[in-house]
């Protein structure tokens, strides 16, 4: 994936993948902004956490089918986090899609 928004926030562990200086690098060329959970707290990460949750079980989970490629992989992520901003409500934000509430609160 070359195309990042600008802003764009990577969550992470802090595992040696992503701790490495050649990562480092590259999410600093991409200007991508990393985002960790602080040393014994993963609750650092939990709303992303939740959204991947969400992700897997409302679509690759309930998938009989094998997934056949990468592009399926990127469409289906594409897809959700479209609909998951635009579409789908919270109870949290008063039954709103993320984008209505935003739009409400301003």
């Amino acid at each position: 994936m070359d195309k990042f928004p600008k802003g764009a926030i990577l969550p992470s562990e802090q595992g040696s993948t992503y701790t490495t200086k050649e990562f480092f690098e590259v999410a600093r060329k991409k200007n991508v902004i990393r985002s960790m959970s602080r040393m014994g707290t993963p609750s650092d990460n939990a709303p992303i956490e939740l959204f991947h949750s969400s992700l897997k079980s409302e679509t690759f989970y309930i998938n009989k089918e094998p997934i056949g490629s990468n592009n399926i992989v990127i469409d289906s992520v594409e897809n959700y986090i479209t609909f998951w901003n635009n579409k789908r409500v919270l109870t949290k934000l008063g039954h709103l899609s993320p984008v209505d509430y935003r739009k409400k609160m301003t």
